[in-house]
Parts: C-alpha cells; structure tokens; sequence
C-alpha cells in the first residue's frame, strides 16, 4: 500500500527556492558590508587611496563613482556594523581629501617619491610603467611594495607638519606671553605715575616742612657763657 508523500519530504516549491536565494543574498550582503566596514577602519588613514581601495591614477569621475559605490554599501542605515557610522566619515573624508586639487597634489608628490624609491629598489629606471612585464608577478605585488612604501613617506610627512605645528604653537605662546609682559611693565608704569601724582601734595609739604625747619635752626642764636 503505497500512501502519499509526507510534508517532511516533499520538495521546496519553487517559490520556496526563491524566497530561500533571497534570505542568503541578504545574508551574504549584511556580512560584506561588515567586512568592508573593517576594511576601511583597519586602513591606513593618511591615504586615502587606500581607503577607498582604488589605483593613484584613478581620475575624479573614477574617484567619485567609486565613493559613491562604497558609501551607499555601507551606510549606517544599510550596514548592521556598530562602527558603521565611523567607516563612512573616514570614507567621505577621504573623497574630500582627493576631491582638493592641492591635497591631492602633496599627496600624488609623495607617493610618486615611494614609487621611485620602489624601482629603484628594483634596479628599475623610475621611467618604468605600472604595466610594464618587469613589475608585474612580484612577490609581494607592486601595488603592495608602493603602499609599504607611502606609507612609510607619508608617515614621515606627518610627523614633520605636527612638529611645525607644535613648533607654530610655542612660538605664538611665546609671542603672547611677550605681549603680556609688554601690557603687565605698561600697567605697572602707569600705577607708578599715579602714585607719584597722587603723593604729590605729600611731598611738596614734607619739603616745606624740612626747608622751614632749617630756617629757624639758621635764626637761633647761640649764648656764649662768660
């Protein structure tokens, strides 16, 4: 006696299949967003190329479709991550960083000088191209050696303008603290010659005094005894 087929073991209906793509697409989707969340934070923070995981020759359409991509995919409002909200202002950091035609031409200058120290590294002419068969098949990457090396430079340029900084600082405390002594030496001055004008009258009395006195001292007669 053949009976029918348990619900158990009854196949998914096809509309099950798709509602079962859908819920792992989902899934897949929320774990990609926390994992580029954390790519962006564990990023070095002084390149912005490297935050927005794009090539130093991309052009500003390249730079802004590609913020635009990253920002929509892990917005706070899309991405579970708790640390989502500060991986998207290091990223629109970033897209602004490169978006500032001087910024960009310090940092594209420093990371040049990486790029040359590279090759040369490599005995290569620092002419050579980033499509060039001698720096491709490297082990670790170009890609990689240049970013090693940026930010080793830009580290550097880094430590120099907080120096500056600190520097600009002391100088301005030092400035100030001029300008204080300058106002403090007038205040005291000014306090002196009030005093002195305020004890005026006091001092042309005593004078008085003293010069009458020694008038009389001068009119006393001595009495000679004998």
């Amino acid at each position: 006696m053949s009976g029918n087929p348990s619900s158990s073991s009854a196949k998914p209906s096809a509309q099950d299949e798709i509602d079962i793509e859908k819920i792992l697409n989902r899934e897949a989707s929320a774990y990609q967003r926390e994992v580029e969340v954390d790519r962006i934070l564990k990023a070095f923070k002084l390149n912005p190329y490297e935050i927005l995981d794009i090539e130093e020759t991309a052009s500003m359409e390249e730079v802004k479709k590609k913020y635009r991509q990253l920002s929509l995919f892990i917005h706070p409002d899309k991405c579970p991550h708790a640390r989502a909200p500060e991986a998207f202002d290091i990223l629109k950091k970033a897209e602004s960083e490169l978006s500032n035609k001087d910024q960009r031409e310090e940092l594209d200058s420093v990371i040049n000088q990486a790029r040359n120290l590279v090759l040369k590294a490599l005995n290569l002419p620092v002419s050579t191209s980033n499509s060039d068969p001698k720096v491709q098949g490297l082990d670790p990457p170009f890609k990689t050696r240049l970013r090693a090396q940026s930010k080793l430079l830009l580290i550097d340029e880094e430590v120099r303008r907080r120096k500056a900084i600190k520097m600009n600082l002391a100088n301005e405390g030092l400035e100030a603290r001029k300008k204080d002594e300058e106002v403090a030496q007038r205040k005291r001055k000014a306090e002196e010659d009030k005093n002195w004008e305020d004890n005026r009258e006091q001092r042309v009395d005593s004078w008085r005094n003293f010069a009458n006195s020694s008038k009389k001292k001068k009119k006393t007669k001595v009495t000679v005894l004998g």
